[in-house]
């Protein structure tokens, strides 16, 4: 690497979500890593105020080359429809970042005059910036951290909008015009819910973001070429530069003893439960899963989160508070020679590695997949909003590195059916010892995508090399 080469800077945008900061800071820091002559400026939009877990975040990351701006913060109160009601996080987060243009207009030309911008990248969720990117005369990418086939779906959502009629969850047969995914049955009930009601809001919001894809000089998506190759290559200025995840401790500790127990416990031993940073269960659903873990006999470490009727009812970030209180009586006491239950948050990332897990049951969030892949940890899936139903499909029809759970006619999941799955995960079936080699192979090929050499790497390489193209042209006139 030639670090002669003088700096050249690049502006990432992302939305006021912690997953979603997360993921394009770990981003940044890997193409500062292969790329030492590049400086990132990450610009959020902020609800209320920065969420704390990017804070120590980007305290953990100790880069010269990496700096933060944080724009005025947007009243959570003020996030409302056209009528004044309140709205779902996934709109409030969409209404943040629109109010939030002028100060990011201003925080961008800040820039190009400070130290000019050679080009801009940015959430799928805040791609209004791309407009301002053609106004500053930059190239702009979509930095995209879900998976290609879901990527597929949002560039390919105006022509569905067009061509079907009625609501797509009412679709008889699987949707077939979605490039690459022919050969998934993906149904429109697997679509993401904020598709399910095209009279709402969040769909014209949607619409309105996958219209605006076609601004974009190329898309950087979160996935690994081998994974995913029908989609990517169905696709144009696609560039798979995945699995980008979190790596190495937490920097928050060891969450309650997660990592001392698991010291203790058998290889590939342990089913390890959680939702995500923002998934949460009903009260009743809680109860289901607490006596279903109970009657498979395995060994669990459960992330229990306070009980809501809405799935993703803490995904910005509210309070956290002992959620063992809504557990089962007496469960903890009948449970606690082979299980270990914490409240609201554990090192996912240490836990997964760790040789004594040997299943992970998982909201199906496109960050916990990647990481559970890099770690060879085969899936339950348990897909609660957003488009984790799709990413289901992928892992149980398509990787097949999954078995799924299914739900009764009142969509709640029953202890029975929890514990024959994880019976079938755990233990050595032919299903299991098929899902678990599977998922091997994926973890080597996610490890060969990151090598010098590796489809990831080389793809990534690709974009900076037309950045520093187009940099060295414009310093030249």
């Amino acid at each position: 690497m030639d670090h002669r080469k003088p700096t050249i800077h690049l502006a990432a945008i992302s939305i006021p979500a912690f997953s979603h900061q997360a993921s394009i800071l770990q981003f940044s820091k890997r193409l500062v890593q292969l790329h030492p002559y590049l400086h990132v400026t990450c610009i959020f939009p902020t609800i209320d105020a920065p969420p704390e877990p990017t804070i120590d975040f980007l305290q953990s990351l100790s880069s010269s080359s990496i700096h933060c701006i944080f724009l005025p913060p947007i009243a959570k109160h003020d996030l409302v429809d056209h009528h004044g009601n309140a709205t779902p996080p996934a709109v409030q987060i969409q209404l943040a970042v629109s109010r939030s243009l002028p100060s990011l207009r201003d925080a961008l030309k800040s820039l190009c005059i400070s130290s000019p911008l050679a080009a801009l990248i940015t959430d799928p969720w805040a791609n209004e910036v791309l407009e301002v990117a053609k106004e500053l005369h930059l190239l702009s990418f979509v930095y995209f951290p879900l998976s290609a086939m879901t990527l597929s779906l949002f560039l390919n959502l105006p022509r569905l909008d067009r061509e079907i009629s009625g609501e797509y969850r009412d679709l008889k047969d699987p949707i077939e015009i979605i490039p690459g995914c022919s050969t998934i049955p993906i149904n429109g009930l697997d679509l993401p819910e904020h598709l399910q009601d095209r009279t709402s809001l969040s769909y014209e919001l949607i619409l309105q973001r996958c219209k605006r894809c076609s601004l974009a000089d190329g898309f950087l998506v979160n996935t690994i070429f081998e994974m995913e190759q029908s989609t990517i290559t169905s696709l144009q200025n696609v560039f798979p530069i995945g699995p980008i995840v979190q790596s190495g401790s937490s920097s928050s500790g060891t969450g309650s003893g997660c990592v001392e127990w698991l010291e203790k416990q058998t290889p590939r031993s342990v089913l390890y439960v959680s939702f995500g940073s923002g998934g949460t269960l009903s009260e009743e659903q809680l109860n289901e899963l607490a006596f279903g873990l109970e009657l498979c006999g395995q060994k669990f470490l459960w992330v229990v989160r306070k009980p809501s009727e809405s799935a993703n009812s803490a995904y910005l970030g509210d309070g956290e508070q002992d959620s063992l209180q809504f557990l089962p009586s007496e469960f903890l006491e009948r449970t606690k020679e082979r299980g270990l239950v914490v409240s609201s948050w554990a090192p996912q990332n240490e836990i997964l590695r760790h040789s004594s897990t040997g299943g992970f049951l998982t909201h199906c969030g496109w960050n916990s997949i990647l990481e559970s892949i890099v770690c060879g940890v085969p899936m339950m899936t348990w897909p609660l909003f957003a488009e984790q139903k799709m990413n289901a499909v992928l892992l149980t029809e398509g990787l097949k590195v999954a078995l799924r759970l299914k739900a009764n006619e009142r969509g709640i999941v029953e202890k029975e059916e929890i514990s024959k799955v994880v019976r079938s995960l755990m233990e050595e079936t032919e299903e299991g010892d098929g899902i678990r080699r599977r998922i091997g192979e994926l973890k080597r090929d996610a490890a060969s995508a990151l090598k010098q050499d590796g489809s990831s790497t080389k793809a990534l390489s690709q974009v900076v090399d037309q950045i520093v193209t187009l940099w060295r042209q414009r310093q030249s006139n």
